[in-house]
């Protein structure tokens, strides 16, 4: 028995050390190097530990019936769509947009349209206000994709809308993400009035362990979009919950989240009702691909849009590498909103080389987000980004600006529910919409221009003078934040 005693120790150390040979000659493969180091280094301060999390949360992509279900979507909507054209017939696309428009098709397989922006809602309770009144006006059907969902006394209207719906006649399908939703005041609540009303709801990537239904955690459905009688529209990055996310902290210190939408019609509004049924059929099984209205029976819209689909489900990341190459576009001025700002290197990069070349550039972020982790993660590029010559405007707190869009010159502009951070470009599902009509670009100039209103500009000064217990914090949430 003292014989194998002794030998514990010399087997445990063995056991780590073919864990950490076996992590850096896989944990690299396909991974950008940020990430990579960030895995290995928990691997080698913590063997077991890190290995346990690599297995569940390592992979930023979805495996099996779902990225089956993904790849023979993309193969369904390429050839639905094929006699499409490549480019706009009618009108003629900025310098060097083209090929922005064809790596969209390709990576995403939605194919650029004509569409009409009936206006951009920023604010809170007229968005809720609009979808409310749209839902009121629907025929046939109303298809709701919004990750986080609560009735409230806010959204009640909403709801009640889609309840009245119902007894008209008019099929609602409802999806919301499970883990999003479940942590607010009347999930179940709301679940049962749901079910009442008659409207048809589906949780999105749902975790139930007792009735054999689990996943990992870390990946989630994070689109927003509303469509009535695949005729009308709504997406961008507003929840349906009170401003407040109905969180006593927040209602005490008067804390409310500050969101943009945008409503539209035409063309376009088959790719966000395709979006819907790919994910009405990951979750139910059920097809929906017969609603969807042909391209050519629209109206003509008067603006050039694309939609561009991201997520787990797609090795390619298409939202990063069309961020990125839009800023690689930019000659005068880029405009960045993005409530969580935890760039990919190649963004970065973007960012700051766009800024060294001339470009105009502006971030506008939350003074004090809501996250602990984001806060300090994205507060750790902040001296890079002073460093280079951008502009960084604080939204003031307790608000958190959670818009997210961006608009580089005046020439395309970018508007919809992904972030510009590790978990929008790898672990969630989302949805962004690009404009290149100078009307469109415009109105998103416009928004900006407000919040530069109201905003705090950071100094490279006044960054200089933080203290080094935050400097700390700041880069250890920089390392974790890679963990993907």
């Amino acid at each position: 028995m003292q014989v194998i005693v002794q030998w514990i120790p010399l087997t445990l150390y063995l056991i780590e050390l073919v864990i950490k040979i076996v992590a850096v000659g896989t944990i690299p493969r396909n991974r950008r190097p940020s990430s990579s180091l960030a895995w290995l280094l928990l691997i080698v301060v913590t063997p077991v530990l890190g290995l346990l999390l690599f297995f569940l949360i390592g992979s930023p992509f979805v495996r099996g019936r779902r990225e089956r279900i993904q790849l023979e979507a993309n193969a369904a909507i390429t050839e639905r769509t094929a006699d499409l054209p490549e480019l706009p017939t009618e009108s003629e696309l900025p310098s060097g947009v083209d090929s922005l428009v064809r790596l969209n098709r390709r990576l995403g397989s939605m194919p650029i349209m004509s569409g009409t922006s009936h206006g951009l809602f920023g604010d809170y309770d007229a968005s809720i206000a609009a979808m409310t009144a749209a839902v009121r006006e629907a025929r046939s059907r109303v298809h709701v994709e919004i990750y986080i969902m609560a009735w409230d006394h806010t959204t009640d209207a909403f709801f009640t809308a889609l309840a009245e719906a119902v007894e008209r006649g008019v099929h609602v399908r409802l999806l919301y993400d499970h883990i999003g939703s479940r942590k607010y005041p009347g999930f179940r609540r709301m679940n049962k009035r749901m079910t009442e009303a008659g409207i048809e709801w589906h949780q999105m990537m749902p975790i139930h362990p007792l009735k054999g239904r689990w996943r990992r955690p870390d990946l989630r459905n994070h689109r927003k979009l509303l469509v009535v009688d695949g005729e009308v529209a709504f997406m961008g990055s507003q929840n349906m919950i009170d401003a407040s996310y109905l969180i006593r902290k927040n209602i005490k210190i008067g804390r409310r989240w500050h969101d943009l939408n945008i409503k539209l019609s035409g063309q376009i509004v088959s790719s966000l009702d395709a979006v819907f049924a790919l994910d009405w059929y990951t979750e139910t099984g059920e097809s929906l691909v017969h609603l969807i209205k042909p391209p050519e029976t629209y109206p003509p819209g008067d603006q050039d849009l694309q939609l561009l689909p991201s997520g787990p489900g797609y090795l390619t990341i298409p939202n990063l590498r069309l961020f990125t190459a839009l800023v690689h576009r930019a000659q005068r001025r880029l405009s960045l909103t993005s409530p969580y700002f935890v760039p990919d290197d190649s963004l970065l990069e973007a960012i700051t080389t766009a800024s060294y070349r001339g470009v105009d550039v502006e971030l506008f972020v939350s003074e004090q987000a809501d996250q602990f982790m984001v806060q300090h993660a994205q507060a750790s590029y902040y001296e890079e980004l002073l460093t280079a010559g951008v502009r960084i405007f604080l939204y003031p707190k307790p608000t958190v600006l959670h818009a997210k869009f961006f608009t580089v010159d005046d020439i395309v502009g970018v508007i919809g529910s992904s972030n510009m951070d590790y978990r929008s470009f790898g672990l969630d599902y989302e949805i962004s919409l690009m404009g290149t009509d100078p009307g469109f670009v415009a109105d998103l100039h416009r928004i900006s221009d407000e919040y530069r209103a109201v905003c705090h500009e950071l100094t490279a000064e006044e960054w200089a003078h933080r203290s080094w217990r935050r400097r700390y914090v700041d880069n250890v949430m920089r390392l974790l934040s890679a963990l993907q």
